[in-house]
């Protein structure tokens, strides 16, 4: 591992460094920091001012608690222990590393992943959080976004950095990266020296989870995620509460529960590894019970897997007020079954609070307040593929069932545009999600052109001025709330009518009880002029074993014909884990389509 003063020569000269100035700890008087009520303190520009105050009003308060194995308290961090460590990394690597240099932050799940991107924020370093890899596939997604970050540098632990040099050390790029274990640096001498943080200065790069196309860093300015926190707070207040989550810190959903609102709310967050979680669900919920947990968020597979395998679960509920669907869509039938398999345990159907939020906006745009039940809209589906919002019956066979995420608060304003004429749509019509926020990023780090494209978008009448965030995604406005029905690059068209991925997987994850959540990937593929629907299904060959794989092939594309209106052309069954998906999960379709294009999914053979 090379040692820290070799950093600073082999860092790009491209970054310019800002003035520093010595600060003090406790100094905030100093950094024009008012500390005389917790409202103050929320209302502090950056990250870095506010956890310098809360390390002054609340020093002793837990700020995050870790369990090993989901159960286990094994870490604990105060909000001045917090403080203490990031100044101590901070005052150590802004020594060797100029300010505004990017820098990978590669962390199992644990309280390692916290002080190093507080320190990196307190030292004014572009942290770009990424999924330590366990596959060629995950390494080669670290060395792109080393590369496409420009950053040299990448802060681990020893133990991660041991197991990355046996798996990859031999690996083209891993000796040209510079490694330093942040749990083993030395204490650093004289006063620290740390740069002046500002509200627009980059908090971190955001890699989005490339779920639609090669990831790209997201610029996340301090000034948004203190709109985002802001937003969170006024519609699912934190007063008294605890965050317990198992999402991965590195993603956008899970920075916002997992490091943001202990920070921005002053309450504690109570986290396990999503390894933990997935082996065991249960986990989740009884974490949720012993911690007294008030607010948890998961996309909305976590729910289904709560279903598969705690429904059964002897746990209390009743102290969760918020419990956030998100990150993907949310289905109304996970929502509705939730609430009743775990009403008997005190969870309120209220409690479940769907949501709409990406990267590029920091987080969330849209969420459903506490204590109101969630609604959903039930529309004829061959109406919806032609863009037109027209309710019918929910008996009805070819209906589809759509949540609401919750209206936009705050700064937030929605339009529905067509993404092709640029002109918002009319009332009850498809279009695309357009933003003007607060809490919308800076762009995408060094791609101007594309920044321009997603972050800078304007309507072609021009009547209502200003730029807008391009969210790429399909959805309208009811009684100002706002309804996704999917990506706009994931609709496959056939006979003039636009049929939603996301609609279709379900419809096949549905023709029988042992198919998983997010098991499924569709997409299109042009054959002979003619646009051909391939789904592709995740099966344990346990299912095999009990139906024919000519019978199950046949038995999903019927349910699809059946609650969809069209037939797939070919259903591929492959092993369970073969279909690519993001790190928090989300099917990745175009990369689906790659590797059947290329022959790399093949279909399972017959037990």
């Amino acid at each position: 591992m090379a040692n820290i003063p070799t950093i600073a020569w082999r860092l790009s000269r491209e970054y310019i460094s800002r003035d520093r100035r010595s600060v003090d700890g406790g100094d905030f008087a100093s950094m024009g920091v008012v500390v005389d009520s917790s409202n103050a303190v929320a209302a502090l520009g950056t990250l870095v001012a506010t956890v310098q105050a809360r390390a002054q009003e609340q020093p002793d308060d837990s700020a995050y608690v870790f369990l090993r194995d989901g159960e286990v308290e094994c870490d604990r961090l105060t909000f001045r222990q917090l403080h203490d460590a990031a100044e101590l990394l901070a005052a150590r690597l802004a020594t060797d590393i100029p300010v505004g240099s990017p820098v990978v932050l590669l962390y199992e799940a644990g309280l390692q992943f916290h002080r190093a991107l507080l320190g990196c924020m307190y030292a004014g370093l572009l942290a770009a959080p990424v999924k330590v890899p366990h596959s060629r596939v995950g390494w080669e997604r670290v060395r792109a976004v080393a590369s496409d970050a420009g950053s040299a540098v990448v802060l681990t632990t020893a133990d991660v950095h041991a197991g990355l040099t046996e798996r990859y050390g031999a690996e083209p790029g891993f000796d040209e990266l510079v490694w330093i274990a942040t749990d083993g640096l030395p204490q650093p001498a004289g006063t620290p020296q740390l740069p002046a943080v500002g509200p627009d200065d980059i908090a971190l790069l955001q890699y989005t989870s490339g779920s639609t196309g090669t990831p790209k860093g997201v610029m996340v300015s301090h000034r948004n995620f203190r709109a985002n926190a802001a937003e969170i707070e006024e519609v699912w207040p934190t007063d008294g509460g605890t965050v317990v989550s198992w999402l991965p810190s590195f993603h956008d959903m899970g920075l916002l529960f997992n490091f943001v609102m202990p920070i921005s709310s002053g309450i504690p967050a109570v986290l396990m590894a999503p390894e933990a979680f997935i082996r065991r669900p249960a986990r989740w919920l009884e974490a949720i019970e012993k911690f007294g947990g008030t607010h948890a968020a998961a996309p909305n597979f976590a729910y289904e897997l709560c279903l598969l395998d705690a429904a059964k679960a002897e746990v209390d509920l009743s102290s969760w007020r918020v419990a956030v669907n998100g990150a993907e869509p949310v289905r109304w039938r996970t929502v509705t079954r939730f609430a009743e398999a775990f009403a008997s345990r005190g969870f309120d159907p209220g409690t479940m609070s769907p949501a709409y939020g990406l990267a590029e906006n920091t987080l969330k745009l849209t969420g459903s307040r506490p204590g109101e039940a969630p609604k959903a809209l039930h529309l004829a589906g061959a109406e919806l593929g032609v863009g037109r919002v027209t309710p019918c019956p929910p008996s009805d066979p070819g209906v589809v069932h759509l949540t609401s995420c919750g209206a936009p608060q705050g700064s937030s304003v929605i339009l529905i545009v067509d993404p092709v004429t640029r002109r918002e749509c009319p009332p009850a019509t498809v279009g695309e999600i357009w933003v003007q926020s607060d809490c919308v990023a800076r762009g995408y780090w060094r791609r101007p052109a594309e920044s321009v494209e997603t972050f800078r978008a304007r309507l072609a009448d021009a009547e209502r001025g200003g730029e807008y965030l391009r969210t790429g995604d399909l959805g309208f406005l009811q009684d100002g709330e706002l309804y996704v029905t999917g990506r706009w690059k994931d609709v496959i068209v056939r006979s003039g009518r636009n049929y939603y991925a996301q609609d279709l997987e379900l419809a096949a994850e549905s023709a029988d009880p042992a198919l998983r959540p997010s098991c499924a990937a569709a997409f299109s593929v042009e054959r002979q002029e003619y646009e051909e629907l391939i789904l592709v299904v995740e099966v344990d060959g346990r299912l095999l074993r009990r139906i024919p794989a000519a019978e199950l092939t046949t038995r999903i594309a019927s349910r699809v014909h059946d609650a969809c209106g069209i037939q797939p052309d070919e259903v591929r069954l492959v092993r369970r884990g073969r279909i690519p998906k993001t790190s928090s999960g989300k099917v990745q379709r175009r990369r689906s389509r790659e590797l059947y294009l290329t022959g790399a999914l093949p279909s399972l053979p017959a037990p």
